[in-house]
């Protein structure tokens, strides 16, 4: 376990130097965002094109991993809606971000850089098609009920459906993990390795994402703190961290996942929840006290529940 613990330790440690970085004054916040953009616009997706160009796929089919992830995924959300509506009394839109803060893992800023260090290649392989779909559905799936619980408590105001979707669609075109998996999906089919130069160039940027990605998230932390809705953040926190990951596990039994991409998915549900929490309570202008108290406590204890499941993963 000690093992596994000094494993998983460095990536919140790396958190933490964010953190600190700006509750002393090191750097401001304003610095963290201008990293974080640069983590997301290049860094990662270098690392999605690099890994999906280069991949040996060895035949394996990416429906079986959507399936497990994505059926964890759907079980936790209901489990946060419901408890959030039934149990705390709240109205169908803070239901629908229980259910977002409970199922939203981080997959880009921690899971992606965990993933790579205690699983390995075949587990970046497995992240990568993941992510491949993970941002597309989930802020799809968020949007769409988040506009559907609108119309419920505005009396039947708000956009279509088609609309959203023609919204969201074209935010997903412009999205630079989408442009990257593409790119590294055209050149893995068309065969041809890129020069030894530019390959060199893509590797250095890429092994840079995942270290800049936890240290921008330690920075970007400071904004958020525990701020209210502590009853249903205690429960929304526990959903992600122990509900979700057991459920993804189950589910990569049933249908006879790899270890590595067993591990993969398993370890990536169990790692805090992401800021798209926050962005859709942003979006909405509302339930900004529970995103941000789920992102807080999740990311507080992320370090002892992913070492958990990694030693009950063996």
């Amino acid at each position: 376990m000690s093992e596994i613990f000094s494993d998983v330790l460095p990536v919140f440690l790396l958190i933490l130097v964010g953190w600190v970085i700006v509750r002393t004054g090191v750097l401001t916040a304003s610095v963290g965002e201008a990293m974080s953009e640069f983590v997301f616009k290049i860094a990662v997706p270098l690392l999605l094109f690099q890994t999906i160009a280069e991949a040996d796929f060895r035949g394996a089919s990416p429906f079986r991993l959507w399936a497990a992830y994505f059926a964890g995924v759907a079980v936790t959300w209901t489990a946060g809606h419901l408890v959030a509506t039934r149990l705390f009394g709240r109205d169908a839109r803070i239901g629908v971000l229980a259910g977002v803060s409970s199922a939203f893992a981080n997959t880009i800023f921690i899971g992606l850089p965990l993933v790579g260090r205690t699983v390995g290649p075949d587990g970046i392989m497995a992240m990568s098609i993941l992510i491949a779909v993970h941002l597309p559905t989930m802020m799809i799936a968020g949007t769409l009920l988040m506009e559907q619980a609108e119309r419920k408590e505005n009396g039947g105001a708000g956009r279509s459906t088609l609309e959203l979707l023609q919204q969201v669609g074209r935010n997903l075109v412009r999205n630079p993990l989408v442009i990257g998996l593409l790119g590294g999906l055209v050149v893995h089919l068309i065969g041809i390795p890129l020069p030894a130069t530019l390959g060199t160039v893509v590797d250095n940027i890429a092994n840079i994402a995942g270290p800049a990605a936890l240290i921008s998230l330690g920075m970007a932390l400071r904004q958020y703190g525990v701020s209210g809705n502590l009853g249903i953040a205690s429960v929304t926190a526990a959903f992600k961290l122990v509900l979700l990951p057991a459920c993804v596990l189950a589910a990569s039994y049933l249908l006879g996942l790899s270890p590595e991409w067993r591990a993969a998915l398993v370890l990536t549900a169990a790692v805090p929840t992401g800021v798209n929490a926050w962005l859709i309570a942003n979006r909405f202008g509302v339930g900004h006290s529970l995103a941000a108290s789920t992102i807080t406590l999740t990311t507080a204890l992320g370090a002892f529940s992913v070492s958990l499941w990694a030693y009950l993963l063996g």
